[in-house]
């Protein structure tokens, strides 16, 4: 897409994921790659869930439906083989990156690595969706059991960017997921952000990610969840320029009706905030 004059290639760092390889998204891969292509974005990343090491990290949906942790590990196997094959399908005309999002909890950090060698990953989506090793991701209901646990949301916002620093420090990921996706139920999240226990954390996490040269993933799958802007705040877009951070777009599909879906408007909130839009591609961790 062109605006004033300066070319912003369509782009998603954060390719989100199929009904294929995940229960809480829709249709197969093939079909929501086949819509990039047909929307003309340049590049892509297919970033399915990891498989947990246990079964006790499964998302609640997955445990509803009886599954363990060996069912999904081998669902991600056909996951890497199936993005592979569309990887080389679609190499004349669109980059595929095959990659997936991680989690941050209690033995995370040994199983995420293993993933990555044993895969050849070509890149990983850093991102935290467990407070004190509760899912606050997934529900209303999970969102505030987590909140409970934590002591209160000012603690769980704490809790929540000391996970996510230490997930940067451990896993040093290429892209950073949806940096602020803690205040996802929490309407009053500007307020709270400007809390100093909260703005020092976002601060800190900023410039780790500015000295690490990771990128930040501009979210927009928050709009299709009835937000009013983007992962993240226009403050902390601001700050992220600020410090010279490389932001890359995320559509986060799940799905061939979410696929681009908010994609254009978030560029051009980018490009009107100062980002010059020519997006860093993504490089694999050592």
């Amino acid at each position: 897409m062109k605006i004033a004059g300066v070319t912003c290639p369509r782009v998603s760092a954060h390719g989100g994921h199929s009904g294929e390889f995940c229960l809480h998204a829709k249709d197969n891969l093939a079909d929501i790659v086949a819509t990039y292509a047909q929307q003309g974005f340049s590049w892509i990343g297919l970033t399915e869930h990891m498989p947990p090491p246990v079964d006790d990290k499964l998302y609640p949906d997955e445990q509803q439906a009886g599954l363990k942790a060996v069912d999904l590990l081998r669902q991600f196997d056909r996951y890497v083989q199936t993005a592979r094959r569309l990887q080389q399908q679609y190499a004349g005309e669109m980059t595929i990156y095959v990659s997936m999002e991680s989690e941050f909890y209690a033995g995370a950090v040994p199983w995420v690595r293993q993933l990555q060698r044993q895969y050849n990953l070509d890149y990983l989506v850093g991102s935290v969706h467990h407070v004190n090793e509760c899912c606050f991701d997934f529900s209303v209901t999970e969102y505030q059991y987590a909140i409970e646990v934590a002591g209160g949301l000012d603690a769980a916002y704490c809790n929540y960017f000391d996970a996510q620093y230490a997930m940067i420090e451990h896993l040093r990921p290429a892209v950073v997921g949806h940096f602020d996706l803690i205040r996802l139920f929490d309407d009053d999240y500007p307020r709270r952000m400007q809390q100093p226990q909260v703005a020092q954390r976002i601060e800190r996490n900023l410039q780790r990610i500015a000295q690490l040269g990771l990128m930040l993933d501009f979210n927009v799958r928050a709009l299709l969840k009835g937000a009013t802007e983007p992962y993240v705040t226009a403050p902390i877009l601001q700050r992220a320029l600020e410090l010279e951070i490389d932001i890359v777009p995320g559509d986060d599909s799940h799905g061939v009706s979410s696929v681009g879906v908010g994609l254009d408007s978030a560029i051009k909130l980018l490009h009107d905030a100062g980002c010059p839009c020519q997006w860093r591609k993504p490089v694999k961790q050592s």
